[in-house]
């Protein structure tokens, strides 16, 4: 709100609001794949 300049936060959930769910999908797939226990492999050792 503020770094845009908007008086309200309204304003900026107005014009930004529907991007939000597209966002929170793929920060939740980073985070997945960055928290997943690294695949095995049969030739390591």
């Amino acid at each position: 709100m503020d770094i845009l300049g908007h008086s309200q936060i309204a304003v900026t959930m107005n014009i930004y609001g529907h991007v939000m769910p597209a966002i929170q999908q793929e920060v939740a797939g980073h985070m997945d794949a960055a928290l997943a226990e690294p695949e095995t492999r049969d030739d390591v050792g």
